[in-house]
């Protein structure tokens, strides 16, 4: 397949049910999120690194259970009025205190439908209340990332196609053989490769690949 020359067209994240990557490492996540409404437990926690899909699998189950989706600083007496659906992102990146703890162990208690995200497994969950904690540990938990070249080398395609770029297969395996194995990485890479092609007008080839990692 020739290599095409990038436009400086935006990034637009495609994040649809159909988007989502599967691997061995998230299949159990999205058979949760696909079996709603028969969920087997009323809350669930999605955890792994920037990058692994916690938000677009989030996103995906907030759609179609209509739910709103708020970050955990946010947490509010508010978020008990109306019983709906949640998300609420990035859990444990920093203390919650007593009152946002307060209103999650009443989300909990009372068995709200709830998707928890965070980039470490809920075990790992610090509180200050202790019963919290114990609920933390409780929780179905599943983790997101399992760095095979197959979910790697669909990630790059993925973060390509949002750019509107189309890259040779060839040309994403030489990149995911001398990365960090980690979606962060990955992303990463494809912004910089990105935008040196756009820089020096040229496509995204092995040569510029290799120029790049040279260079990292």
């Amino acid at each position: 397949m020739a290599s095409q020359i990038p436009l400086p067209l935006p990034a637009t994240a495609r994040l649809g049910r159909a988007d989502f990557i599967i691997g061995p490492g998230n299949a159990a996540a999205v058979a949760f999120i696909d079996s709603w409404p028969g969920w087997t437990a009323p809350a669930c926690v999605l955890y792994g690194p920037t990058g692994s899909g916690k938000s677009h699998l989030a996103g995906i189950w907030a759609q179609r259970a209509g739910a709103s989706i708020i970050v955990a600083d946010a947490l509010s007496p508010e978020c008990l009025a109306s019983g709906a659906p949640l998300v609420i992102e990035d859990l444990a990146r920093g203390a919650l205190g007593r009152e946002r703890e307060a209103v999650l162990f009443a989300l909990l208690e009372r068995g709200q439908a709830l998707i928890l995200t965070a980039e470490i497994p809920p075990a790992s969950w610090q509180a200050e209340i202790p019963d919290l904690i114990s609920r933390f540990g409780a929780l179905l938990a599943f983790g997101l990332w399992a760095p095979d070249d197959a979910l790697l080398e669909a990630l790059a395609r993925k973060l390509f196609d949002d750019r509107q770029v189309q890259v040779p297969d060839s040309v994403i395996v030489q990149m995911i053989r001398a990365l960090e194995r980690s979606p962060g990485a990955v992303r990463d890479f494809v912004a910089r490769a990105d935008g040196a092609a756009l820089a020096e007008k040229r496509p995204i080839t092995l040569g510029l690949i290799r120029q790049l990692l040279a260079g990292a």
